[in-house]
């Protein structure tokens, strides 16, 4: 069976959906079934709301600094579960509440999702992976072709200006031109980087 939530590095993280627009070529589920404390992160179906809150049962929050949207899919693409579990978190305690994701979530549901997320979700972590919209389309492999990056770095910019906090992530594997670049890109749009170490 798997895990709707699961520990990694003394954080809580949400397994929401396997769904994904894209195939990066370095992501970590195509290496492994699991990470942290789970035993399988593969879903049968993704979890109702209700079912992702009473895993919270067995968890005692007092023990994380945050919780985190990111499992084996994209968090984004359950939209309305994500928005009802976030409340629920705050419900519960005072504490940070981050959606790791690919920011494609406009493509995805044919609207501006960042309004959306506002006064639910704390913080993003948006996936950069390149510096250019060729290099992204070949990294990232999104099934909405070339548009993807343009999508990605509104979504960025959305989310700043809605007030949530927001950064960009790059794993450390497409090399230091690469990096360079992405990190002028961001510092272009005034959103800080994180750089990440790839693990195979």
């Amino acid at each position: 069976m798997a895990d709707i939530l699961y520990t990694y590095n003394n954080q809580l993280y949400i397994n929401l959906t396997n769904q994904c627009p894209c195939a990066c070529t370095f992501c970590i589920r195509s290496q492994k079934d699991a990470i942290g404390s789970a035993d399988s992160l593969w879903l049968q179906k993704d979890p109702t709301a209700e079912e992702v809150e009473a895993e919270f049962q067995k968890y005692n929050l007092d023990d994380f600094d945050e919780v985190v949207f990111c499992g084996y899919g994209e968090p984004i693409c359950a939209l309305d579960n994500l928005i009802k579990v976030a409340d629920y978190i705050h419900s519960l305690k005072k504490m940070k509440v981050r959606v790791n994701t690919n920011g494609l979530g406009d493509l995805i549901h044919n609207k501006r999702v960042a309004p959306l997320l506002k006064g639910h979700v704390d913080s993003v972590s948006i996936s950069l992976n390149a510096p250019t919209a060729a290099e992204y389309n070949a990294v990232t492999r999104p099934k909405f072709g070339i548009q993807s990056f343009d999508a990605m770095l509104q979504f960025a910019k959305d989310c700043k200006e809605q007030g949530i906090e927001t950064r960009f992530t790059i794993v450390d594997v497409i090399g230091k031109e690469a990096e360079e670049k992405s990190r002028e890109v961001a510092q272009r749009i005034g959103i800080p980087l994180r750089v990440r170490h790839y693990q195979e």
